[in-house]
């Protein structure tokens, strides 16, 4: 990926997350113009440009590589004409962050804390964190790398909650020293084996709206790794097309790898989407659904293969291994001896992540993003209704909630220009229908593994890269960011069309969806286009028709809500594109003040922030940091958070010199 990413994108980032995705052809080579729903005009200029002033961004700190500074000096500058933003949780919009900036930067009068960090125990018998040792069996009882989905779920008393997360992937370049010998080699790489999956982590504080600290030894606590096993569920568990040497009944995974975004359920699960996986295996690129899930035959990123088997799938013995990754993962945090589930009724891809609104009337929906050049968005409706209350006929039941039900992929159409609302329409088009294919040649176990060649069949919509999807619990409107698509209308690539308006799509789009009657469960929808991302005084940039200014965003990734409807909005690459460190922003949904996207914090150098979650109601913002000082080597560490020890001290126990992806809570000064 050298020389192939954008502006300052990390190239390391694209290859080990992403098994350097850019540098292959798309994956989808069925679009066809003859079904695309080309737009009737393309997006005009901002109707009032307000010149650069926006664009200073603030040197919040100033930083040089080799020097870390306090981690308290973190205040960011007021953005330029912005006013503090009323609210339960009112903050001075700050101005963006230079990308290098190695700081963690949050509003004046606000204060940030790591709550947990790579490395820490979780366990009474965890070994303390010791980089310099690559150790398995200690990784397996700490917390993990490159947490990306985040919850907290507070107690009822408010002085208890569940940390939650998954661990995307890692980087083993600035995790561990090089290996001198083919000894050291295999504890790295099962080392890194064992920094992937889940953790649930209880938190306790002595108040409510005070800082949260993590509990170490707690009777919840949990670690989830690449070699957990999982029960695979829905009507392809124990298909052929899952079934490998080592499990023949097709019924029992290995592991969870690749997680990136999820959701909690209101019956109280965590979900989470595999994403990534194909760049775990070496497999044969004739297997069926090879090409469409960009396997291959090369080594793989991280060579597992060379200390388990089962990720070279060019052998017979485990063809069928990548089939058992790309599901939507169901943890229970409250049960540690719960065995995690994948569900192929929500079929199989690179899963974002999945989020669940339950109608009045009990009907569960899940919206679920494709994260691919050109691929799809998907809903699934469970066949089963929710049932309130904490029986344990209510606990089975919604326990099996997302094991059945109907599979539909999205076709939008209509034009759309950024100054009309609700012009689009769209249809949700049927994969599996009261356990039946819908889907001409192909049986459900068929659709339900090789999901993206079903839908193809179906001529949705190829969008760009659609990220999160997350309906909210206000308005019950679902809201789509599409992270960015520098392919689109490029050489013998789709062109753009209603729901994907911008050539060469850089920063990214958000789409607004209400349903048919605001049903879940609806087959039809409107649509239209909330903001196309990007600085003001980029052409073509749209914020719902709002003309004041606004903060600069790329590359949409994490959503969130607050108490009061306002939209999160986490970035994944902005660095790369607008040369601005990645962000979390808040905008309005409703009102005058639609559109009005202002900047709440900035992570660190090479970072992204990931997973926020909005407890306005207690004063605080969460986020997870994921992949800081990407770039840097064992030898030559970019990133000092979060604890930034000054240069000529000693770290204290616990403490690294290093960068250590961490959950950090963000709180106002007392």
């Amino acid at each position: 990926m050298l020389g192939k990413t954008h502006g300052s994108r990390s190239a390391v980032t694209c290859h080990l997350k992403c098994d350097s995705a850019c540098d292959s052809p798309v994956p989808n080579q069925s679009s066809e113009p003859s079904f695309r729903d080309v737009a009737e005009a393309a997006l005009s200029r901002r109707s009032v440009l307000l010149g650069g002033s926006a664009l200073a961004a603030a040197a919040a700190i100033p930083f040089t590589v080799g020097q870390p500074l306090p981690a308290a000096a973190t205040e960011g500058a007021r953005a330029p004409g912005e006013k503090a933003v009323r609210g339960k949780l009112p903050f001075t919009p700050i101005a963006a962050v230079d990308a290098a900036e190695d700081a963690f930067t949050v509003p004046q009068g606000y204060e940030w804390r790591a709550i947990i960090r790579w490395g820490d125990p979780l366990f009474h018998d965890s070994p303390a964190f010791d980089p310099e040792n690559p150790d398995p069996e200690a990784q397996e009882r700490q917390f993990g790398y490159n947490n990306d989905y985040l919850d907290i779920l507070v107690e009822k008393n408010g002085k208890k909650a569940l940390l939650c997360c998954n661990h995307e992937y890692t980087n083993r370049n600035i995790m561990f020293p090089p290996s001198r010998s083919a000894a050291e080699e295999e504890q790295v790489l099962k080392a890194t084996m064992a920094a992937h999956g889940f953790a649930v982590v209880e938190l306790e504080r002595n108040r409510k709206g005070a800082q949260w600290r993590y509990i170490k030894g707690a009777p919840r606590n949990r670690r989830i790794t690449a070699s957990t096993p999982f029960e695979l569920t829905g009507p392809a568990a124990g298909s052929d097309f899952v079934k490998t040497a080592a499990d023949p009944e097709g019924t029992t995974v290995l592991g969870t790898i690749g997680n990136c975004a999820g959701g909690t359920t209101p019956w109280g699960t965590i979900l989470s989407g595999e994403e990534n996986f194909n760049g775990y295996f070496k497999a044969d690129p004739s297997a069926r659904g090879s090409a469409r899930y960009g396997l291959n035959n090369r080594p793989s990123n991280y060579g597992w293969e060379a200390i388990e088997p089962r990720f070279d799938a060019t052998s017979e013995a485990y063809r069928n291994e990548p089939n058992r990754f790309g599901y939507i993962v169901e943890i229970d945090p409250s049960d540690p001896t719960s065995t995690p589930r994948k569900h192929t009724a929500m079929g199989r891809f690179k899963h974002e992540g999945a989020n669940v609104r339950v109608d009045e009337d009990g009907t569960v929906v899940a919206y679920m993003g494709d994260d691919e050049r050109f691929d799809y968005l998907y809903k699934f409706v469970s066949s089963r209704k929710f049932m309130k209350g904490g029986s344990a006929k209510a606990r089975r039941n919604n326990l099996q909630l997302l094991t059945e039900g109907d599979l539909y992929v999205a076709r939008f159409s209509g034009s759309q220009r950024p100054d009309n609302d609700n012009l689009g329409r769209g249809v949700w088009l049927p994969l599996v229908v009261d356990g039946e294919s819908r889907v001409p040649q192909m049986s459900v176990e068929e659709v339900l593994v090789f999901t993206r060649e079903a839908a193809d069949k179906l001529r949705p919509t190829p969008m760009d890269r659609p990220e999160d999807v997350e309906p909210s619990p206000h308005s019950g409107k679902v809201y789509v960011a599409c992270t960015n698509n520098t392919n689109r209308g490029v050489g013998q690539n789709p062109g753009t069309d209603a729901a994907n308006p911008r050539v060469n799509n850089k920063e990214g789009h958000i789409i607004e969806i209400t349903e048919r009657g605001n049903r879940a469960g609806a087959t039809s929808f409107d649509w239209n286009i909330l903001i196309v991302c990007g600085d003001e005084s980029t052409e073509g940039t749209y914020f719902a028709g709002w003309d004041g200014p606004v903060a600069p965003i790329s590359s949409p990734d994490n959503l969130a809500f607050d108490s009061e409807g306002n939209l999160w909005i986490s970035t994944d690459g902005q660095p790369g594109t607008i040369g601005k460190a990645d962000a979390l922003h808040r905008v309005p949904l409703t009102g005058a003040e639609r559109g009005h996207l202002t900047q709440f914090l900035a992570v660190p150098n090479q970072a992204e922030t990931c997973g926020p979650v909005i407890h306005d109601q207690d004063g605080s913002v969460f986020v997870a940091v994921q992949h800081p000082g990407e770039d840097g080597s064992w030898d030559d560490q970019q990133s000092y958070f979060p604890d930034y020890v000054p240069a000529g001290a000693k770290p204290r126990r616990g403490e690294w010199r290093g960068p250590r992806p961490s959950v950090v809570q963000v709180t106002r000064k007392r």
